[in-house]
């Protein structure tokens, strides 16, 4: 059951980008489970990937094929191909060429992405065998069935859409996410795919992208897992009427910040469908030295099981939160400076528990669906947003019987 009202937006078309899906019957045979998206050949391309050192095999070949001017995404669901060993790298590499045998491109031109069970051999040939269906299905206004096809144990598809206007002409922002467990991102079990017309060349396109990930969904945890198999990609048409994005410029800034919108929002939506969550808990650690320091807080907060119980339990059991600020690490930390609260209701200050605080102004803000925990450190003017959920009995059962 996911945190909040969660609809699917309505998608406009973005000119140049066609996306089809099929089903494969990779672990199961009702939905659709292959994706492939298109791109023109005017198109830039960027991306960013886990930070796992067992990372997939589909990661491998993405980042490798990433600078030959990609022209195809291939998506299937239900099969991570991590801990696959060569195999895996050569099941992802005879699926590639498969596409861009049919797509007419050449084999590296084609972006390779997984998500589901880690150490099972890739299902090669269901998979080639749904392609020309895929293909066939290609089309712009096809991101509704795109989100659901990559689906694993999300229980609703996540995306988002702007429109911003550059030299009066519109510019389309749409994005497609999954992921609701194995999330805490240097880069979770997360994909994100994001299409725009937009005139952009790749080296900025790379360097707008890793900004708004690092604001975004390297800000948000689940459980504290780092997938094998995150990615999140970019892909720029250049079939808009607006002028081309360059660096520096106005235009930059405003291509920019939507692009760091579509991702926040993306970012949510997962810790929204964290799963068995049922309440969005957004740490805001202020008074930092440095930003660093104040997501070493915030994420520490967030981890911490105990903290999630509490908040799954409603229960204002304050010193949790107290001693997660507690071992984060912050060097020199004054204890009388720091204060937290929940929502507005100051629950520590001054070394301890604020004078002012009661059982039942803390239950009250527990009981919430969404709750903000604030940290003042008192040392500096830094300040960084974590998002977390709570953690229910809903997450040890989705996860102890995932593969059954």
């Amino acid at each position: 059951m996911a945190v909040g009202q969660c609809d699917f937006p309505n998608m406009p078309d973005v000119a140049g980008i066609k996306l089809g899906t099929a089903c494969a019957g990779i672990k199961q045979a009702i939905k659709d489970d292959i994706l492939v998206i298109q791109m023109g050949e005017q198109s830039t391309c960027a991306a960013v990937f886990t930070q796992n050192a067992f990372c997939a095999a589909p990661v491998h070949i993405a980042k490798a094929n990433l600078a030959h001017a990609p022209r195809w995404l291939l998506v299937n669901s239900g099969n991570a191909n991590a801990g696959t060993g060569e195999q895996g790298r050569q099941d992802a590499l005879l699926s590639c060429a498969e596409l861009a045998k049919m797509g007419g491109v050449a084999a590296n031109q084609v972006l390779p992405f997984s998500t589901g069970v880690i150490g099972q051999p890739l299902p090669v040939a269901k998979i080639t065998a749904a392609l020309p269906q895929a293909i066939k299905n290609l089309s712009v206004d096809n991101w509704d069935k795109a989100a659901h096809a990559i689906m694993t144990t999300d229980t609703f598809p996540k995306g988002v859409s702007i429109i911003i206007t550059i030299a009066g002409q519109p510019i389309t922002i749409n994005g497609i996410s999954k992921g609701a467990g194995m999330i805490q991102p240097n880069m979770a079990t997360m994909l994100g795919f994001i299409g725009t017309d937009a005139k952009i060349n790749q080296a900025l396109l790379q360097n707008c992208l890793a900004l708004a990930v690092e604001q975004s969904f390297n800000r948000i945890t689940v459980d504290g897992d780092t997938s094998t198999n995150d990615s999140c990609v970019v892909m720029a048409s250049g079939c808009s009427a607006a002028p081309e994005i360059t660096a520096n410029s106005e235009h930059y800034a405003i291509f920019a910040d939507a692009l760091m919108s579509v991702c926040k929002q993306l970012a949510e939506a997962i810790v929204r469908d964290g799963e068995g969550a049922t309440k969005l808990m957004r740490i805001v650690v202020k008074e930092a030295l440095h930003d660093e320091e104040a997501v070493r807080v915030g994420k520490t907060i967030a981890h911490s099981p105990l903290v999630k119980t509490a908040f799954f339990a409603s229960d204002p059991n304050w010193g949790r939160i107290l001693a997660a600020v507690g071992r984060a690490g912050v060097e020199n930390m004054v204890l009388e400076n720091v204060q937290i609260f929940l929502d507005d209701v100051c629950i520590v200050k001054n070394g301890g528990r604020d004078h002012n605080y009661t059982e039942e102004a803390g239950q009250q803000v527990m009981k919430q669906e969404e709750i903000t925990v604030t940290v003042k450190l008192g040392r500096g003017e830094a300040a960084q947003e974590v998002l977390t959920c709570d953690l229910s009995y809903d997450y040890v059962k989705i996860n102890a019987e995932y593969r059954t």
